[in-house]
């Protein structure tokens, strides 16, 4: 049992209770007491003192590229085709060695900024790359954090029209039966589960349409989520358009790709009759402002989507069109990238921390699991100390994590299980992963260049 004592508390459960000093109480993997005051004594518990800190719900990334972690810096000053261009015969190189210390060096840095629950898209399966999948969830269970892996997928090559080269295609069949296997293996639908598996073609321009609808159908058949990339860029509108005479969220729709089961990643170039039928299906969207801005792709529009209907999560995207990581920033960015385009109503920082949280959950289909902190929930929280020189004297808690500098993580619980410690993540060894980070990324430009 852990008893958290003396801190702020922002529930973000039905009635949005926030309280000025609390406590919460974990016992085993599962939130047991939520209320003002003082915690009541409970024997043999461990208690933080968390007096000086905020306590919120463990924020949930929407959207992610775990083994771009090793391929960071590269193609800086690109827009998002000529950035794939480069990095394609990168990725080509990977295998389940560096994908597995990627996986573990994002992981961890998702940890160090808030992150219990994370979904990853990965859709480059080299054919000497070993099982590449089970690297990642095996980092995943490494690092302690609740993972939906997204098996990813790519049939459309260069040779048919599509952007990505050859090398990192694969055959249509083969990938359905891989994703098929997948599910079997690894998804965990129970109520407690640490992982569950999404099926997630890449991109309407790395896929085939076919590769497409036979994906929704095996989604459904086996009754798991739906991801890929949608409208991130004009390059992929136009594309779109001289191809298949139509948006990619027409194309998407006419796949069987809407519905509560589905999101899309970025949904930056959706016109209003677009965000309104997304809407009226609860069609889901991971909003990537860091990676948005990095690449020049545009700004989603978050109050718009929600306001139609659509659940928006955050997601900080591959590292290697977001360096940082941190899942932390993309509320701040979600909110100053909104307001740069909508004025300063276009979202507050507690809806901002809701992007982060209730959202992510219902996106992943979680939302009675995690997302808030309540009684019978999964106790994956976080507790940011605010009480340093950078927040000192902002009086509302949620400004200050929101808009302030990223604070000192004081402790991050997963499945009641702690993860960060006094800003450390205490699951792998930071030193050695990042010397191993970065002897991977120069082995793997060295196999490239030479």
């Amino acid at each position: 049992m852990i008893v958290i004592d003396g801190a702020a508390v922002v529930t973000l459960d039905r009635e949005r209770r926030e309280l000025t000093t609390g406590h919460v109480v974990v016992d085993g993997n599962r939130i047991v007491a939520v209320g003002p005051g003082p915690a009541p004594a409970l024997g043999a518990a461990r208690v933080i003192d968390a007096r000086g800190c905020l306590v919120t719900p463990g924020f949930v990334n929407t959207h992610q590229h775990l083994y771009q972690w090793v391929t960071r810096g590269l193609a800086v000053d690109s827009t998002l085709f000529g950035w794939l261009n480069t990095l394609y015969p990168v990725w080509a190189g990977i295998d389940e060695e560096s994908v597995h210390v990627a996986a573990q060096g994002a992981l961890a840095q998702l940890a160090r900024t808030g992150c219990t629950t994370a979904s990853d898209h990965h859709y480059v399966f080299p054919r000497r790359g070993g099982d590449v999948l089970e690297a990642e969830i095996t980092a995943a269970s490494e690092v302690g954090l609740r993972f939906h892996p997204a098996r990813g997928s790519m049939d459309l090559s260069q040779k048919d029209g599509g952007l990505p080269p050859d090398s990192v295609v694969e055959d249509r069949e083969e990938i359905l039966l891989a994703t098929e296997a997948a599910i079997d293996r690894w998804h965990d639908p129970s109520p407690d589960s640490m992982l569950q598996v999404v099926v997630a073609p890449c991109s309407p321009f790395s896929v085939t349409g076919d590769l497409m609808r036979e994906s929704a159908e095996l989604a459904r058949r086996k009754g798991v989520r739906l991801h890929t990339h949608l409208a991130e860029t004009t390059d992929e509108a136009e594309w779109c358009d001289e191809r298949f005479g139509c948006t990619p969220s027409e194309y998407a729709a006419e796949l069987g790709w809407t519905g509560s089961d589905v999101w899309f990643a970025h949904g930056i170039h959706f016109d209003d009759a677009e965000i309104k039928r997304l809407g009226s299906t609860a069609t889901g969207v991971a909003h990537c402002p860091s990676s948005n801005a990095r690449l020049g792709a545009g700004i989603a529009r978050v109050a718009d989507l929600r306001a139609a209907g659509c659940p928006v999560g955050l997601g900080v995207d591959g590292a290697a069109s977001n360096e940082a990581g941190s899942l932390l920033e993309e509320l701040r960015h979600a909110l100053l990238f909104a307001r740069a385009r909508g004025g300063p109503q276009a979202l507050d920082v507690r809806t901002a921390l809701e992007l982060a949280t209730l959202d992510g959950a219902r996106i992943l289909g979680r939302s009675d699991e995690i997302g808030s902190l309540e009684v019978g929930k999964l106790a994956d929280l976080a507790v940011w100390r605010l009480d340093t020189l950078a927040h000192a004297g902002i009086d509302d808690p949620v400004a200050a994590l929101v808009l302030g500098a990223p604070p000192p993580l004081e402790l991050l619980l997963v499945n009641g299980r702690p993860v960060v410690e006094h800003d450390t993540v205490v699951t792998v060894d930071e030193p050695i992963l990042a010397e191993q980070v970065a002897r991977t990324q120069r082995t793997l430009l060295r196999s490239i260049s030479g």
